[in-house]
Protein backbone atom coordinates (compact mmCIF):
# COMPACT_ATOMS: atom_id res chain seq x y z
CA UNK A 1 0.00 0.00 0.00
CA UNK A 2 1.28 3.51 -0.72
CA UNK A 3 1.51 6.35 1.77
CA UNK A 4 -1.57 6.62 3.97
CA UNK A 5 -1.29 10.43 3.95
CA UNK A 6 -2.73 10.43 0.41
CA UNK A 7 -5.81 8.51 1.55
CA UNK A 8 -8.89 10.60 2.21
CA UNK A 9 -12.51 9.77 2.98
CA UNK A 10 -15.10 10.23 0.24
CA UNK A 11 -18.84 9.66 0.04
CA UNK A 12 -19.96 7.28 -2.68
CA UNK A 13 -23.66 7.54 -3.60
CA UNK A 14 -25.43 4.25 -4.27
CA UNK A 15 -28.94 3.08 -5.01
CA UNK A 16 -30.75 2.94 -1.67
CA UNK A 17 -30.89 -0.60 -0.34
CA UNK A 18 -27.95 -1.72 -2.51
CA UNK A 19 -25.18 -0.39 -0.24
CA UNK A 20 -24.08 -3.86 0.92
CA UNK A 21 -23.94 -5.11 -2.68
CA UNK A 22 -21.77 -2.14 -3.71
CA UNK A 23 -19.43 -2.79 -0.78
CA UNK A 24 -19.25 -6.46 -1.81
CA UNK A 25 -18.41 -5.52 -5.43
CA UNK A 26 -15.67 -3.07 -4.38
CA UNK A 27 -14.12 -5.53 -1.91
CA UNK A 28 -14.13 -8.29 -4.57
CA UNK A 29 -12.45 -5.88 -6.99
CA UNK A 30 -9.87 -5.04 -4.31
CA UNK A 31 -9.01 -8.75 -3.98
CA UNK A 32 -8.91 -9.45 -7.71
CA UNK A 33 -7.03 -6.38 -8.97
CA UNK A 34 -4.72 -3.56 -7.92
CA UNK A 35 -7.62 -1.53 -6.47
CA UNK A 36 -6.47 -2.39 -2.92
CA UNK A 37 -3.46 -0.09 -3.48
CA UNK A 38 -5.85 2.85 -3.87
CA UNK A 39 -8.80 1.92 -1.62
CA UNK A 40 -8.16 1.03 2.03
CA UNK A 41 -11.66 0.91 3.58
CA UNK A 42 -15.30 0.71 2.54
CA UNK A 43 -17.83 1.42 5.31
CA UNK A 44 -21.60 1.45 5.52
CA UNK A 45 -22.75 3.16 8.74
CA UNK A 46 -25.41 0.86 10.22
CA UNK A 47 -27.40 0.53 13.43
CA UNK A 48 -29.17 -2.43 15.00
CA UNK A 49 -32.92 -2.15 15.35
CA UNK A 50 -35.47 -4.60 16.60
CA UNK A 51 -39.08 -5.23 15.88
CA UNK A 52 -41.63 -7.38 17.69
CA UNK A 53 -43.82 -9.59 15.51
CA UNK A 54 -46.16 -12.20 16.97
CA UNK A 55 -44.53 -11.82 20.37
CA UNK A 56 -41.05 -12.59 19.03
CA UNK A 57 -38.17 -10.14 18.89
CA UNK A 58 -36.41 -9.84 15.52
CA UNK A 59 -33.11 -7.95 15.22
CA UNK A 60 -31.77 -6.52 11.99
CA UNK A 61 -29.28 -3.93 10.83
CA UNK A 62 -30.35 -0.89 8.88
CA UNK A 63 -28.30 1.83 7.27
CA UNK A 64 -27.96 5.10 9.20
CA UNK A 65 -27.37 6.94 5.93
CA UNK A 66 -29.36 5.14 3.22
CA UNK A 67 -27.82 5.54 -0.21
CA UNK A 68 -24.37 6.56 1.03
CA UNK A 69 -21.14 4.62 1.51
CA UNK A 70 -17.95 5.96 3.09
CA UNK A 71 -14.78 5.02 1.23
CA UNK A 72 -11.19 5.76 2.23
CA UNK A 73 -9.22 6.03 -0.98
CA UNK A 74 -6.43 7.71 -2.90
CA UNK A 75 -8.29 8.94 -6.00
CA UNK A 76 -5.78 9.31 -8.81
CA UNK A 77 -5.91 8.48 -12.49
CA UNK A 78 -8.71 6.10 -13.42
CA UNK A 79 -9.64 5.11 -9.83
CA UNK A 80 -12.64 7.51 -9.53
CA UNK A 81 -13.92 6.26 -12.90
CA UNK A 82 -13.54 2.60 -11.85
CA UNK A 83 -15.48 3.25 -8.63
CA UNK A 84 -18.23 5.17 -10.47
CA UNK A 85 -18.67 2.24 -12.88
CA UNK A 86 -19.33 -0.22 -10.02
CA UNK A 87 -22.86 -1.68 -10.38
CA UNK A 88 -25.54 0.21 -8.35
CA UNK A 89 -23.25 3.24 -7.85
CA UNK A 90 -24.70 6.64 -8.78
CA UNK A 91 -21.44 8.54 -8.28
CA UNK A 92 -19.46 10.48 -5.71
CA UNK A 93 -20.63 13.38 -3.62
CA UNK A 94 -18.91 15.97 -5.80
CA UNK A 95 -18.60 19.56 -6.93
CA UNK A 96 -20.08 20.85 -10.19
CA UNK A 97 -16.66 20.23 -11.79
CA UNK A 98 -17.23 16.49 -11.18
CA UNK A 99 -14.35 16.27 -8.72
CA UNK A 100 -15.13 14.14 -5.65
CA UNK A 101 -15.14 16.18 -2.44
CA UNK A 102 -13.07 14.67 0.39
CA UNK A 103 -14.92 14.55 3.70
CA UNK A 104 -13.21 16.34 6.59
CA UNK A 105 -11.72 13.95 9.15
CA UNK A 106 -13.81 15.62 11.88
CA UNK A 107 -16.99 14.72 9.93
CA UNK A 108 -15.85 11.12 9.47
CA UNK A 109 -15.07 10.90 13.20
CA UNK A 110 -18.52 12.32 14.00
CA UNK A 111 -20.27 9.80 11.74
CA UNK A 112 -18.23 6.87 13.01
CA UNK A 113 -18.60 8.14 16.59
CA UNK A 114 -22.39 8.28 16.30
CA UNK A 115 -22.40 4.71 14.96
CA UNK A 116 -20.26 3.64 17.94
CA UNK A 117 -22.69 5.41 20.30
CA UNK A 118 -25.60 3.50 18.76
CA UNK A 119 -23.75 0.22 19.30
CA UNK A 120 -23.03 1.13 22.94
CA UNK A 121 -26.61 2.25 23.58
CA UNK A 122 -27.88 -1.02 22.16
CA UNK A 123 -30.74 -1.75 19.89
CA UNK A 124 -33.37 0.78 18.95
CA UNK A 125 -37.04 -0.07 18.67
CA UNK A 126 -38.07 -0.03 15.02
CA UNK A 127 -41.81 0.41 15.69
CA UNK A 128 -42.24 2.75 18.67
CA UNK A 129 -45.55 2.80 20.47
CA UNK A 130 -47.93 5.77 20.54
CA UNK A 131 -50.17 7.18 23.29
CA UNK A 132 -53.82 5.93 23.14
CA UNK A 133 -52.75 2.86 21.17
CA UNK A 134 -54.20 -0.51 22.17
CA UNK A 135 -51.65 -3.17 23.18
CA UNK A 136 -51.74 -6.73 24.47
CA UNK A 137 -49.48 -7.84 27.34
CA UNK A 138 -47.54 -10.89 26.11
CA UNK A 139 -45.30 -11.71 29.09
CA UNK A 140 -45.26 -11.39 32.86
CA UNK A 141 -48.04 -11.88 35.43
CA UNK A 142 -50.52 -9.79 33.42
CA UNK A 143 -50.06 -11.78 30.20
CA UNK A 144 -53.15 -11.79 27.97
CA UNK A 145 -54.58 -8.48 29.23
CA UNK A 146 -55.35 -5.71 26.76
CA UNK A 147 -54.77 -2.07 27.65
CA UNK A 148 -54.38 1.45 26.36
CA UNK A 149 -50.99 3.24 26.38
CA UNK A 150 -51.04 6.31 28.66
CA UNK A 151 -47.33 7.28 28.48
CA UNK A 152 -44.32 6.29 26.38
CA UNK A 153 -40.78 6.56 27.77
CA UNK A 154 -38.55 5.79 24.77
CA UNK A 155 -35.35 6.57 26.70
CA UNK A 156 -36.16 3.80 29.23
CA UNK A 157 -38.01 1.65 26.65
CA UNK A 158 -41.00 1.53 29.02
CA UNK A 159 -44.73 2.13 28.68
CA UNK A 160 -47.44 3.08 31.16
CA UNK A 161 -50.45 0.98 30.16
CA UNK A 162 -53.98 1.16 31.67
CA UNK A 163 -55.62 -2.26 31.94
CA UNK A 164 -58.91 -3.41 33.49
CA UNK A 165 -58.40 -5.71 36.48
CA UNK A 166 -61.58 -6.75 38.32
CA UNK A 167 -63.47 -3.91 36.62
CA UNK A 168 -61.01 -1.21 37.78
CA UNK A 169 -58.51 0.70 35.65
CA UNK A 170 -55.02 -0.17 36.85
CA UNK A 171 -51.77 1.39 35.56
CA UNK A 172 -48.93 -0.99 34.67
CA UNK A 173 -45.35 -0.08 33.83
CA UNK A 174 -44.16 -2.49 31.13
CA UNK A 175 -41.13 -2.71 28.86
CA UNK A 176 -41.46 -2.54 25.07
CA UNK A 177 -40.73 -6.28 24.89
CA UNK A 178 -43.62 -7.21 27.20
CA UNK A 179 -46.32 -5.91 24.85
CA UNK A 180 -47.35 -6.12 21.23
CA UNK A 181 -49.65 -3.93 19.17
CA UNK A 182 -53.27 -5.09 19.17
Amino acid sequence: MSETTNFKWYVLRAISGKEAKVKEYIEAEMKNSDLSQYVSQVLIPTEKVYQIRNGKKFTKERSCMPGYILIEAHLIGEIPHRLRKTPNVIGFLEKKSHNPIPVRQSEVNRILGSVDELIEVGEEMLTPYLVNESVKVISGPFSGLIGIIEEVHTDKKKLKVMVLIFGRKTPLELSFTQVEKE
